[in-house]
């Protein structure tokens, strides 16, 4: 059975407890870790051991990557045939340490590979670190006083620069862009068994609504497809594919006009009566864009002289189109719009066009929150 492959990236020997201990609490989440300093990394004779590292990376699923104290050997010049090092720097708005990429060290190779690859990164950095990096970042811009400073949480001196621009890089990056700050092993433990069984139940969530999306996808194509036969099945005129694609064209439109609620809507249908006569027909006198506060959004609210109102889930533009089909509609022959009007309504219900009627009086027009540019489109 396979198992999630998770790298563990670091310097190995100021962090050798801590990833010996991360190491473990990886097997005992049934997960399989891959360290090199546990010959679990395939060295190729071949290559260098870093180009290899490199590779094995690409291979895994997760990479856990532990700053410390220590900046690590500088990769070779072979591992960078693995990167591409300018599409890297996109993906990040601070990428200036990888203006000097000969001076990578082998462990952020490894981890600008797994971005590259679009490997999940889960960074976490020694808390002194983390305090030294504010140091660096509050006096960066004056490059003599930050050259002066001795971060203590930093082995090497001429290293700092390299380490804090890194972990800019990882914090600055669109997305993916997370560090956390340690101070004991079982912090990385616990974040990491919280988020691993967060993303998890998100998998689980996201694949539930993935098959729902799908049955409705089967359930609309089906209808398609029964509006299409009884259609074919009822129309005797000489057009009857173009009658055919027409009943899809003009479906949301009819559910449109029958959400409406005028009395005799079906006359209305087959009638010529223009869109602003179809508008007065239900008694709308006046349109409005509504700026919803929650999940809706955007709405169009359609007026009645008496102040209630229809609300309309879509913008203004979408009425405007809606306008349009009526244009051509009521060019199709009597024979046509009727089939058409028959066969969507049995099949259309209601809710399609997400058009309610609020039996109260629209708040005045002061009161709401308007996008002038739709104010004055007409019906």
């Amino acid at each position: 059975m396979a198992r999630l492959k998770v790298f563990i990236s670091s310097t190995c020997y100021d962090l050798s407890v801590v990833r010996s201990q991360i190491r473990t609490f990886v097997q005992h989440l049934g997960h399989e870790p891959v360290m090199s300093d546990f010959n679990e990394v395939l060295f190729d004779p071949r290559e260098h051991t870093h180009k290899s590292c490199l590779q094995e990376v690409g291979a895994c699923d997760a990479v856990v990557l532990i700053i410390g104290s220590r900046f690590g050997g500088t990769g070779v010049p072979s591992a960078f045939d693995e990167l591409d090092v300018e599409a890297l720097s996109d993906l990040s708005s601070s990428s200036s340490v990888l203006d000097s990429k000969q001076k990578l060290s082998i462990t952020q190779l490894e981890i600008c590979k797994a971005i590259q690859d679009s490997i999940p990164v889960f960074a976490f950095v020694d808390n002194r670190v983390m305090h030294d990096h504010s140091v660096y970042e509050a006096n960066k811009s004056a490059a003599d006083v930050v050259d002066a400073i001795k971060f203590p949480s930093i082995e090497k001196p001429e290293t700092a620069k390299y380490i804090f621009e890194f972990i800019n890089f990882l914090r600055h990056r669109s997305e993916g862009n997370s560090v956390i700050s340690f101070s004991k092993v079982e912090d990385i433990s616990e974040y990491l068994g919280t988020q691993w069984s967060s993303l998890f139940q998100r998998l689980l969530y996201e694949d539930r609504n993935r098959d729902a999306e799908r049955r409705r996808i089967d359930l609309f194509s089906s209808q398609i497809e029964d509006l299409r036969a009884a259609i074919m099945s009822s129309i005797q005129a000489p057009d009857l594919r173009q009658t055919a694609s027409g009943a899809i064209r003009y479906r949301r439109l009819i559910d449109f006009v029958r959400s409406l609620e005028i009395p005799g809507f079906h006359n209305v249908l087959m009638s010529t009566l223009s869109w602003e006569d179809v508008m007065q027909s239900a008694d709308i006198v006046e349109t409005r864009t509504i700026h919803g506060r929650g999940p809706v959004g955007r709405r169009t609210a359609l007026v009645k002289s008496d102040g209630t109102y229809y609300e309309v889930r879509f913008p203004l533009r979408i009425l405007q189109e809606l306008a349009v089909h009526w244009g051509s509609f009521i060019e199709l022959n009597q024979d046509s719009r009727r089939a058409i009007i028959d066969a969507v309504t049995e099949s259309s219900s209601h809710g399609m066009m997400q058009v309610r009627y609020v039996n109260e009086v629209l708040a005045s027009q002061d009161e709401l929150d308007i996008d002038e540019s739709d104010e004055d489109i007409p019906f």
